[in-house]
């Protein structure tokens, strides 16, 4: 039988010809622009660096723009040349970066200028905007795709087919609860051509594991508390570090130090509830709100979470997940804006009847896209 050789037989192989034992990675290369119709999807949680690649794409092809007229002739199709990158941000995603200029691809430890060659777009029309207003740029940088709406994977894909561009998506294809993050990441990913996935630290004081998941927590009184499952799907919010209820603060974490709290009861208790709500008997969601908004310690989530984790050894971190304000808001939210649970009329009456936050929820269901206008009358 033929004797394969394995690992340990080359490494004592090189050191018998005096090399020493090193392991040899995969070359981190310049970007390629000569391949057309690319649709590359550059993955990981926040902090893990999807930024800062499309910045070193952008400054590869600058480079690349001093070669010669060969050299435009392997990156154009066209009138378009891939080497020449133009970049774009969401509408939504405007608070983040303020201290930087307007014309700056920004990431966490620096920036690169982009001149006019940068935009913010509301939507999947606002990206053919650009495209036909642009028609030499080849190379398209997308910053967090998945805030768009799903139609975007189709112009992209259209777009690269038809003209040669080329497409970079910067972008988190995992929420924070660890499940994809939508409808149009989940496109991104039927329709991707290339997938560079990147990895952190795991951002817990006391781990150095690589981290996948973006984990979201509220900082109150000085207390790291995890984001309950049904938190709010989108926030939109600045990259500073922030105290209270009402903005998250989000890290970088491995699977055993990414708390999730309320998971279970989200799905055996609060949907139920909603369900049972949608079909004409309101009263045990009533109860379960109002006990989420003033007597959270009576709750059915309370009792779930002091069941699930009480003996855990991060026990007391995941019933820090109760002490943020308007979890009564966003389970309400959760039913209506993603659930489809409960009406709009049904909404209303519960937030008016139980005096619930309104402000808060006209700014939550807005940057989920189901705006409300909580307006009394309307019940009347």
């Amino acid at each position: 039988m033929p004797r394969i050789e394995t690992k340990r037989d080359s490494e004592d192989f090189l050191k018998s010809l005096g090399f020493p034992t090193i392991d040899v990675h995969e070359t981190f290369t310049h970007f390629d622009f000569t391949l057309p119709g690319r649709r590359v999807l550059l993955i990981g949680p926040m902090g893990s660096g999807k930024t800062e690649f499309a910045a070193r794409v952008w400054r590869d092809a600058a480079i690349a723009q001093k070669k010669s007229g060969k050299v435009k002739a392997l990156t154009s199709t066209g009138l378009l040349d891939r080497r020449n990158v133009f970049f774009i941000r969401s509408q939504i995603d405007g608070v983040r970066f303020t201290e930087y200029p307007e014309d700056a691809l920004c990431y966490r430890s620096g920036y690169v200028r982009c001149g006019e060659n940068i935009a913010r777009i509301k939507d999947s029309f606002g990206l053919e905007e650009v495209i036909r207003d642009n028609p030499t740029v080849g190379t398209f940088i997308i910053d967090e795709a998945s805030f768009f709406d799903e139609r975007l994977a189709y112009v992209v894909r259209n777009y690269s087919l038809e003209k040669g561009c080329m497409f970079i998506f910067p972008t988190l294809i995992l929420n924070f609860r660890r499940d994809i993050f939508n409808s149009t990441a989940r496109l991104m990913l039927d329709i991707a051509t290339d997938v560079i996935p990147l990895t952190a630290y795991c951002e817990h004081p006391d781990c150095m594991d690589s981290a996948f998941y973006t984990y979201r927590y509220y900082s109150v009184d000085g207390q790291e508390c995890p984001a309950l499952y049904f938190d709010p799907l989108i926030i939109v919010g600045g990259d500073r570090e922030k105290d209270g209820s009402l903005e998250p603060n989000y890290a970088s974490r491995c699977d055993r130090h990414h708390y999730l709290p309320g998971k279970e009861y989200t799905f055996f208790t609060l949907k139920p509830l909603g369900e049972e709500a949608g079909r004409g008997n309101v009263k045990p969601l009533y109860n379960e709100i109002e006990a989420l908004c003033y007597n959270i310690q009576s709750s059915a989530l309370a009792k779930n979470l002091a069941q699930r984790y009480r003996c855990e050894d991060e026990g007391e971190k995941y019933l820090n997940s109760l002490r943020p304000k308007y979890i009564a808001e966003k389970a309400l939210c959760y039913l209506f804006s993603e659930q489809n649970l409960i009406s709009e009329t049904l909404l209303q009456k519960i937030v008016f009847d139980l005096k619930l936050d309104c402000a808060y929820m006209e700014k939550t269901l807005s940057d989920n896209r189901h705006p409300v206008s909580f307006d009394q009358g309307l019940l009347l």
